[in-house]
């Protein structure tokens, strides 16, 4: 038994125990998602390799392209998109970095020829990253694809409905993207709340700045017309995966 004037928080276990109010440490590398404030608070700095990364989206919520773009430029080799529902812009991910000749596009409709696909993809030796939409999953076939993930150190990244999040999931990180609709908050800015990390919950909404570096710093010398603003998010929630007015950046 303790003696009652020592605590357990006094005691020193080194790395050997990881206390619960304390961000837990990545269970592997990770790849920086390029969002300062969003690293921060992801265990290693960053988006885990070998393992599921869940993004769920509300309905006429795309920004998926927004949220990741920054780490799959960090990527080499070739970026698998399983089932997206939009059409990427090239000359806005050239803009930004990531050459559109390395995406591989899966149009699978049915569930199960999605999961196949997403699997197979993450066998392949050279892929770097894959995208996979799977609205339609149940938990054990997201385990298969986290064992995948895992044996071949591979991004994963699985988006979904809002909806999912009242269900369980093998995910080691679960991201939900909202509507920028707070007062004071730019409109094409990502709010992003973490539902599920290795580590203490955390209760408060990310707000992350939507625009590449060079976008912001154009529009700032033109005063930050909030019109281009506005036109970026109605053009993405319009169906476009990314919005056309980075290819000017």
């Amino acid at each position: 038994m303790l003696p009652s004037s020592l605590s357990v928080a006094s005691l020193d276990f080194g790395a050997a125990v990881w206390r619960a109010d304390a961000l837990a440490c990545a269970g592997g590398a990770t790849v920086a998602s390029g969002h300062g404030a969003l690293d921060a608070e992801l265990p290693g700095g960053g988006w885990p390799l070998g393992a599921i990364s869940e993004i769920l989206q509300p309905p006429g919520v795309c920004q998926e392209w927004r949220l990741l773009l920054p780490a799959l430029t960090r990527t080499c080799g070739p970026v698998v998109l399983v089932g997206p529902p939009q059409v990427p812009f090239g000359p806005g991910l050239a803009a930004q970095g990531l050459d559109a000749r390395r995406l591989l596009w899966v149009g699978a409709a049915a569930p199960a020829a999605r999961l196949w696909a997403t699997e197979q993809a993450l066998r392949c030796a050279e892929v770097a990253a894959v995208l996979a939409w799977l609205p339609q999953v149940r938990t054990e076939q997201l385990r298969r694809l986290q064992l995948a993930a895992q044996t071949h150190s591979k991004l994963l990244f699985v988006l979904r409905p809002a909806a999912a999040q009242s269900e369980s999931s093998p995910a080691v990180l679960r991201l939900l993207l909202v509507r920028a609709s707070s007062a004071g908050v730019a409109p094409d800015a990502l709010r992003v709340q973490i539902l599920k990390r290795r580590g203490a919950p955390l209760a408060r909404t990310l707000v992350l700045s939507a625009r590449p570096a060079s976008l912001a710093v154009l529009l700032a010398l033109r005063g930050d017309n909030p019109g281009p603003g506005q036109q970026l998010v109605a053009r993405e929630e319009a169906g476009h995966a990314l919005d056309c007015l980075a290819a000017g950046a």
